[in-house]
């Protein structure tokens, strides 16, 4: 225990490391045993759920997990086959376990893999546990002890295509003859969507739904540079729809018919207008701080109450068990649903829009165009700057930036990276991710020239003045 390494540090959704130079066998134990601690020391009886990824050795990974666990005591179902997230977070919930842990680093490169945990409810783990099992991990309890528990290996999947199955509307999509694209970027998303269409007359076409530790070179992240082969498809197989799963399902972003890219945050617009307008559901929205004003303009309009987090899922999952949330969203692609765990679930998202067509009768780009002339076009870019390790740079200096590109700053958000509010309501956000060596800048306008104007002069603004 003597080997603890100080870079053993959980992110905005759970901890990720380098396979072979901190993501470890021997960290991967240590992770687990804090965990072990954590829980065993504030439950009597503790069981718990594992799943993986299809990333390389996830699989051994989540064996080693299992072990650890079980050698403290706790009883452990462990997937028998690589699932998405949601399909662990489900599984915590449905089986009423202590908590679960989900062998992943989601849309990180392939040289990374990681760790998240999930609470009883299926949500992400908030800071007050990672925080403490950080701690354990520096200074693990004494060992103690006691019978070991059980491992059971078993499919996971069949609840959770079932939930699926009767989340959805099944009877307007059995007959509805939409021909639809799924990328899965070979990830753990599979086939699963299709799994829950069996039945029905729609049958997805699957495109790197084949398991690939490498994902082809390609971050496993459903945005436009990693979609080239998603877009060719798109072109040329006359689809209605196209949908795009991250390295563990828990994003999405889609596509419309003739290939127009749908960022996840219009998703999220879409979805409220469904679940609101059609599903006649109720609730609140969350985004993040990097969110759209796209969602802001449709939550006025609907007279519905929005909610702003920092960064990271975790943020909205806890408002999601505190607070009657309709949907919450995040800037990647995360979105989380009301009478459903607390957690994202891009499978279900993807599901979701399908079921808007079906009860709109309308094309995906039909119905994106309804939804920008009543609430507004806007362009909402985004760009990654890399560093040389993890909280290389501190940008707090450039708070007091007074304005860009001619525009007047209004406001500066200091809580979660800095986000620039300028005069004529586009805006400009840096912030250092919590998961990767990067710097993420992002912004938003009603012209796409100027968003793109807007990332370059936020690179700038960092190598000119803090790098």
């Amino acid at each position: 225990m003597c080997n603890v390494k100080p870079d053993i540090k959980f992110g905005t959704d759970g901890w990720r490391g380098v396979i072979s130079d901190n993501f470890t066998f021997e960290n991967v134990r240590l992770v687990a045993q804090a965990i072990a601690d954590y829980y065993t020391s504030r439950n009597k009886i503790t069981r718990m759920a594992v799943g993986f990824d299809t990333r390389f050795m996830s699989d051994k990974y989540a064996e080693i997990v299992s072990e650890v666990l079980a050698k403290n005591g706790i009883d452990v179902v462990v997937s028998d086959r690589c699932v998405p997230t949601p399909t662990l977070s489900f599984a915590v919930q449905k089986r009423k376990l202590t908590s679960g842990v989900m062998i992943t680093a989601s849309h990180n490169p392939a040289s990374y893999n990681g760790i998240k945990i999930k609470t009883a409810e299926g949500g992400a783990a908030g800071v007050e546990v990672t925080r403490e099992v950080e701690k354990l991990i520096a200074e693990p309890l004494e060992t103690k002890e006691c019978p070991p528990g059980k491992i059971s290996k078993v499919d996971l999947t069949q609840d959770y295509v079932d939930f699926l199955r009767s989340y959805i509307d099944f009877k307007k999509l059995k007959n509805a003859t939409f021909k639809v694209l799924v990328d899965s970027m070979h990830g753990s998303g599979d086939s699963f969507i299709g799994e829950v269409l069996k039945a029905t007359k729609v049958k997805p076409e699957f495109l790197r739904a084949d398991i690939n530790p490498s994902f082809e070179g390609l971050k496993p992240e459903p945005v436009l540079e990693n979609l080239e082969v998603t877009v060719k498809k798109m072109n040329t197989g006359k689809f209605d729809l196209g949908l795009v799963l991250d390295g563990d399902a828990d994003r999405i972003a889609a596509f419309a018919g003739k290939g127009e890219f749908i960022n996840p945050q219009k998703v999220l617009g879409l979805l409220i207008l469904h679940l609101i307008q059609d599903r006649k559901m109720s609730g609140g929205v969350v985004k993040t701080l990097v969110g759209s004003n796209l969602v802001d303009n449709i939550c006025k309009k609907l007279k519905l109450k929005l909610y702003e987090t920092p960064v990271g899922f975790k943020y909205i999952s806890e408002l999601m068990i505190k607070e009657d949330i309709l949907v919450g969203g995040e800037e990647a692609g995360g979105m989380g649903f009301k009478n459903y765990v607390p957690e994202r679930d891009g499978s279900l998202a993807g599901l979701l829009l399908l079921e808007m067509m079906v009860y709109r009768k309308k094309s995906m780009l039909a119905i994106l165009k309804d939804m920008e002339k009543e609430f507004g076009r806007y362009y909402y870019v985004r760009s990654e700057l890399k560093l040389k390790s993890m909280g290389a740079i501190d940008i707090s200096p450039l708070k007091s930036t007074l304005s860009v590109l001619g525009k007047k700053v209004i406001k500066v958000d200091d809580s979660d990276g800095l986000k620039f509010f300028l005069e004529d309501t586009s805006w400009l956000m840096l912030r250092a991710s919590g998961t990767e060596p990067i710097i993420r800048i992002y912004s938003e306008s009603k012209n796409e020239a100027q968003s793109f104007k807007l990332l370059d002069f936020g690179k700038e603004l960092i190598l000119n003045n803090v790098v």
